[in-house]
């Protein structure tokens, strides 16, 4: 009886061994982004979200407008201090639809901002009206991506505009 339990034990300790064993991550790697990208005119604190979006006015061409940062975080653990926000200049950021065509590039001034202005038929938004202070449906949507390199690491924030 002694000799079977002891086997039977043994079997359990080795299942669960086994069973322990790290598995790779079937999905998409996690790598953290080298800087922040922060959706101006999104409202307020939902530019920090996963898709913020932007209002924009049917009558008049969209700007959009992104801040980017590096985040210094030397004195993370220094509660006087904290994290330090600092702009990245001369960045290349190229903005595109999600299928990945582009819809146009720009680089960040001085303050880590980059503005792009494009009409609403730019974005593949087509009238819908033919009255001309109706001539898009309230909440029309266009997914966008801005995409660009820092330290050798590629970077893709997702955004949005829609016709308010």
């Amino acid at each position: 009886m002694k000799k079977i339990l002891t086997s039977v034990s043994v079997l359990a300790l080795i299942s669960a061994l086994y069973a322990c064993e790290k598995k790779d991550d079937p999905f998409v790697p996690r790598v953290v982004a080298p800087v922040l990208v922060q959706i101006l005119d999104a409202p307020y604190q939902s530019d920090f979200a996963s898709e913020p979006a932007v209002a924009a006015d049917s009558t008049k061409p969209v700007t959009l407008r992104a801040r980017i940062l590096k985040l210094d975080k030397t004195n993370i653990l220094d509660n006087t201090k904290g994290i330090d926000s600092i702009p990245v200049p001369n960045l290349k950021i190229s903005l595109t639809f999600r299928d990945g065509s582009p819809v146009s590039e720009g680089t960040t001034d001085a303050k880590g901002l980059v503005t792009i202005t494009k009409t609403w038929s730019e974005l593949g938004v087509t009238p819908k009206y033919t009255a001309p202070n109706l001539k898009y449906y309230k909440g029309q949507r266009v997914s966008l991506s801005w995409s660009g390199t820092y330290d050798q690491q590629d970077f893709t924030r997702l955004s949005a505009v829609t016709v308010k």
